[in-house]
């Protein structure tokens, strides 16, 4: 499968600057799922630049309703 990274970094919010992933979402996801994360993506935009990336984290927004 052909990596569609030009296209995929339009729509990536990370804001961690020297990520070497960004635009590679397979590379992406596989490195925070191993970590029990889930990728900026997955976040709104104020809950991404917190750098809490934990399903916890997610779980709690789902919960408020913001994802």
């Amino acid at each position: 499968m052909e990596c569609k990274k030009e296209q995929n970094l339009g729509r990536c919010n990370c804001t961690y600057e020297p990520c070497a992933r960004k635009g590679m979402c397979c590379d992406c996801l596989q490195y925070h799922l191993k970590s029990r994360q889930l990728p900026a993506c997955c976040f709104p935009r104020d809950a991404e630049r917190t750098f809490d990336r934990s399903f916890e984290h997610f779980a709690r927004l789902v919960k408020e309703k913001r994802v």
